[in-house]
């Protein structure tokens, strides 16, 4: 097919690295069905990706899947972090609608000029919380489909913030509900989460203030969800039904579509020597390819993974707690400690620590997950609960040690200590003690072998849905493409 009848996706995502790598590999996907791709990036964030992969690393690719920028909004900046959260997400909201636009319109003006390089843009797919797209996908008249890069558990307790709102739950009406007593209060009228307590849902309703802005912004950004044509997230449906189905109940005549796992659909359908699958990456910092040897020389089922993934931060006590449970737990461990893991501080580890665990401890600032938790060495994960960190342990078939850190993690460390019999929780206050035995459960326990037993079996499912001719996601996927991103019809 000439480039002229190709149809033309714009892939945008979120700028954190938790949500660029799904959109990337969706992007990937769409390109080996036919598509022409221009993904999006933000400046700051193209600028990172160049400094970690190198400055000629987005260089000769096809030339059907290019790479343009925005700006985010903030002031520049050459740091190697994730940026602010809540900034991040006032900033792009207030900000990228009037750029975004810009870029639609030059990308018309190229394929009028230079039909040859590119064709006219025939749909967006846009992060969930970069909904300022639909405005821009509205006014040139192509379909629009949002991807909601959490769980469907988690996108299902933002769903039910405005009902829990109207009710009066959050936000809660002083300091003194912020306690054990309010956080316990259970909530009996979500779909598929029967009896969830408020502290397992989204943190962002541990405010006492109404106009706090996270607040607002999830009000805004669930409510936008109804404008698009389909909204698609990384999972599948043996093992989030309820909540799909809690979601359907809540945005009905709305496609939802589980198309996950990603990785597996990926694997499945796009040939490895492909330039784009080889050449394309979406990491913000260097791995460290040296941790995959260090675990060639382990053995099965031995080590304990530890990442907290790119925006968590710790306090220095809560390292210290972290390492000294992990050492006093015997066994085997890689640990990933980001340069800003601690918040306002380098990260330190106590010599004595690092003397205990001399031979029996790798320590890397960062490395590929996907291939670390897919390795027979390792046997557990201690995780913050991020998304892709949790179904990547689970299409791993590693069971995982849960500290949550905020958003919906808390809601991804609920479903799986209690819905998918893969996940342990570690108290919030972390102590070493309980670190130490709660690894200790983890990688010899009768506990942790049915943890190990259950994630095993998710990680079948999660095959047969991505890699099966009539897998659910595979079937999701192709109602994606066909339904919705060639379907051109006017909203």
């Amino acid at each position: 097919m000439g480039s002229r009848g190709k149809p033309h996706a714009v892939c945008i995502p979120y700028p954190a690295q938790g949500h660029i790598n799904p959109m990337l590999k969706l992007a990937k996907l769409l390109h080996h069905s036919g598509f022409h791709i221009t993904f999006v990036h933000t400046a700051y964030n193209r600028n990172r990706l160049l400094k970690t992969n190198g400055p000629d690393s987005l260089d000769g690719l096809p030339a059907d899947f290019q790479f343009e920028t925005i700006p985010d909004g903030l002031p520049p900046s050459d740091a190697d972090v994730t940026q602010d959260i809540p900034a991040l997400c006032e900033s792009t909201m207030r900000t990228c609608l009037p750029p975004f636009r810009e870029l639609l319109g030059k990308l018309h003006a190229k394929s009028l000029t230079t039909p040859a390089e590119a064709p006219p843009v025939t749909c967006v797919v846009s992060d969930g919380i970069m909904s300022f797209t639909l405005d821009a996908a509205e006014e040139i008249g192509v379909p629009i489909a949002l991807m909601w890069t959490t769980s469907a558990c988690g996108f299902l307790g933002y769903a039910h913030f405005p009902d829990l709102t109207s009710r009066g739950f959050i936000p809660p009406k002083d300091e003194s509900f912020m306690t054990d007593g309010y956080l316990n209060t259970t909530i009996d009228s979500i779909q598929g989460m029967r009896d969830i307590r408020l502290r397992d849902l989204p943190s962002f309703l541990r405010t006492t203030n109404p106009d706090e802005f996270m607040l607002r912004y999830i009000h805004q950004q669930v409510k936008r969800v109804s404008r698009a044509d389909a909204i698609l997230l990384n999972t599948f449906s043996a093992l989030e039904q309820d909540f799909l189905d809690g979601l359907s109940e809540i945005y009905k005549r709305k496609k939802i579509l589980a198309i996950g796992p990603l990785q597996y659909l990926s694997i499945n359908k796009i040939p490895k020597n492909s330039p784009v699958q080889s050449n394309i990456c979406s990491n913000l910092w260097k791995d460290e390819p040296e941790c995959i040897t260090w675990l060639n020389s382990q053995k099965p089922d031995s080590v304990v993974y530890v990442n907290y993934g790119s925006i968590t931060v710790l306090s220095p006590q809560q390292l210290v707690e972290f390492a000294w449970g992990l050492a006093d737990s015997k066994y085997s461990f890689l640990w990933i400690i980001r340069p800003d893991l601690v918040a306002g501080h380098t990260a330190v580890l106590p010599p004595e620590f690092v003397e205990e665990t001399r031979g029996r401890g790798f320590m890397a600032s960062w490395c590929p997950q996907e291939q670390v938790l897919s390795h027979s060495s390792v046997g557990g994960f201690l995780t913050h609960c991020g998304w892709n960190s949790m179904l990547e342990s689970l299409v791993g078939g590693v069971p995982m040690l849960c500290w949550p850190f905020f958003a919906e993690q808390q809601t991804n460390s609920w479903a799986a200590c209690t819905k998918w019999g893969a996940g342990l929780e570690i108290n919030n206050d972390v102590k070493r003690v309980g670190v130490n035995k709660l690894v200790r459960e983890l990688m010899g326990g009768e506990k942790g072998k049915e943890m190990k037993r259950m994630a095993k079996e998710w990680k079948r499912l999660g095959e047969e849905a991505a890699t099966n001719d009539d897998g659910s996601s595979i079937l999701n996927f192709e109602t994606l493409v066909n339904e919705v991103l060639l379907s051109n019809s006017p909203k």
